[in-house]
């Protein structure tokens, strides 16, 4: 059970933390320290329930629905180039920081719905959570939901270190300039990872 449980838990690690366009999201409300608990829970919930759709054999079911997979990338790619082209202007213009008296705050519902468009609109995440976890879950016979925790905790550390380990980072962020490298790179690895579901 503690192998599986292990097992669950690095490759769970493995598989978010390379950047992508919910970590660079979450990165970005953890400097501007907004809504960071609700949406660290946002990320780590949503994991945690596709880690068990994947380990409960949601993943064959995922594969016979022919029309979901289409309509996810070209939905989630259409997102991404959308919030690309808004990080792009904010890195042209200088449109973030976090200058004292800054009041231009994202509301907690916009951030929300973002967070979740980010996660459930990304083919990606059901070929990873879903589908590769599932399937290498059933590798631990009888030690599927220990597996399973073992990714969820994994997701859980992850997040909240990002969301609450960004704020280390602060002081650099306080540059106007650093605010625009980071929207530049944000707008390029979501261009990236558009045109990547659309290829």
């Amino acid at each position: 059970m503690v192998l599986a449980a292990t097992a669950g838990f690095f490759l769970g690690l493995s598989l978010i933390v390379a950047i992508g366009a919910q970590n660079a999201f979450i990165l970005r409300q953890g400097l501007r320290r907004e809504h960071v608990l609700p949406l660290v829970l946002t990320c780590a919930i949503s994991d945690a329930i596709l880690i068990a759709a994947g380990v409960a054999g949601f993943a064959t079911v995922l594969s016979r629905l022919d029309w979901l997979e289409p309509a996810l990338r070209y939905g989630g790619s259409a997102f991404l180039f959308a919030y690309a082209l808004r990080s792009a202007h904010s890195a042209w213009t200088g449109g973030n920081s976090m200058r004292a008296g800054d009041t231009t705050a994202t509301g907690l519902r916009t951030a929300l719905l973002t967070c979740l468009a980010f996660t459930w609109l990304n083919p990606h995440v059901y070929l990873d959570t879903v589908v590769l976890l599932g399937s290498i879950s059933t590798r631990y016979a009888g030690h599927e939901v220990a597996f399973a925790l073992g990714a969820m905790t994994a997701s859980f550390c992850f997040f909240f270190s990002l969301g609450y380990g960004a704020r280390l980072l602060a002081p650099l962020f306080e540059r106007p300039v650093a605010w625009r490298v980071l929207d530049g790179v944000i707008a390029l690895v979501m261009a990236s990872i558009a045109v990547k579901l659309l290829l």
